[in-house]
């Protein structure tokens, strides 16, 4: 099977480099089923059902979301709507948080794909309960090769440390462990020995001509002054689709290729 994650995407720039560029991408890899992290999709701040629906329409099959997931308060209805967006799965019991974490999805011809987005602890603002915990849980509940034929798993969080933990908690137990959130698209991607695909992040999509993201003389005064300064808003140059593909063994559903996917904009493959 064919799988693709899509980093973060930030703003307008990430939104027009999903819509130019992924159903190219899809067509030129073949791909099975992809995954994007879209909760900074709105403005740089959360995601909106009509966001939604267009990823789904450029080739999307499911969508994960982060600490930004309720920032569009819409978000909150439209999640127990659409099974195609996941929340973090470690939301603490009892919190009634909205939507799902993991959700195991058919494809037109039969084979069942699990994602599964989790949120790290580890210098993250919103605390919430141990992400390894409810990983575990969800895994159970799909074991690759008997009721997945693919599993992606979503680690969305600060701490390198902590998705390279995550990757080798799930190794062997899923296609492929990517981290998301910190927006910088890391060198690491590997199998692991267990067969898992790991990269510690995948990058955004969007304006790499910023500071995350976000325009530049927002974020510099902030850092130089250490004072608040205006609303944080993305930067609008041309942006690239980031990702990672990866290329799974039908008879086990673990790894056997994994590349970066980056095209457009300043971190262009092709330029």
């Amino acid at each position: 099977m064919k799988l693709a994650f899509f980093g973060d995407v930030v703003g307008k720039p990430g939104r027009q480099a999903v819509v130019d560029h992924l159903p190219e991408v899809r067509r030129a890899l073949e791909l099975d089923f992809v995954v994007i992290n879209a909760e900074n999709a709105a403005g740089g701040f959360g995601l909106t059902e009509a966001i939604a629906e267009e990823f789904f329409g450029a080739g999307a099959d499911c969508l994960t979301l982060g600490d930004h997931a309720w920032d569009q308060r819409e978000a909150l209805t439209y999640i127990e709507r659409e099974s195609r967006l996941l929340r973090p799965v470690n939301y603490p019991q009892g919190s009634y948080a909205p939507g799902k974490g993991s959700a195991l999805y058919v494809l037109p011809d039969g084979r069942r794909v699990g994602v599964i987005q989790a949120q790290g602890v580890v210098f993250m603002k919103q605390l919430l309960e141990n992400p390894f915990g409810a990983v575990d849980k969800a895994l159970e509940e799909m074991p690759l090769g008997m009721v997945a034929d693919a599993v992606i798993v979503d680690m969305h969080c600060e701490a390198t440390s902590e998705k390279m933990a995550m990757g080798h908690f799930c190794d062997g137990r899923a296609s492929m462990v990517v981290g998301s959130h910190t927006h910088v698209p890391t060198a690491d991607h590997m199998i692991l020995s267990g067969g898992t695909a790991y990269q510690s992040d995948a990058g955004m999509c969007g304006d790499y001509d910023s500071v995350i993201g976000m325009q530049k003389d927002n974020s510099l005064a902030r850092f130089v002054t250490q004072l608040p300064n205006k609303r944080y808003e993305p930067a609008l140059g041309e942006g690239t689709l980031c990702g990672l593909f990866v290329e799974t063994d039908d008879s086990t559903g673990l790894a056997i290729k994994v590349e970066p996917i980056r095209v457009g904009g300043r971190l262009s493959k092709t330029q």
